[in-house]
């Protein structure tokens, strides 16, 4: 298992944490998404290493931005 931590900018509610979790839990080998709305951090626990690409495209698709 991988786990990784992701900034993401614009998350303020219960919702926002929920359509975050939606969009990355539809990719391939998630297993567990933890998001933290205080920090805007967002731990993302996987079978293998996640495409960077696949979490951005995820993210923006769920309204936000992820921080690089």
């Amino acid at each position: 298992m991988t786990q990784t931590t992701y900034a993401v900018t614009g998350m303020t509610c219960g919702h926002c944490a929920s359509s975050v979790r939606e969009e990355l839990g539809e990719l391939p080998g998630v297993r567990q998404i933890d998001v933290d709305l205080g920090t805007g951090n967002v731990l993302v626990t996987s079978e293998t290493a996640l495409d960077f690409g696949q979490v951005e495209q995820a993210i923006r698709t769920a309204g936000y931005q992820l921080v690089r």
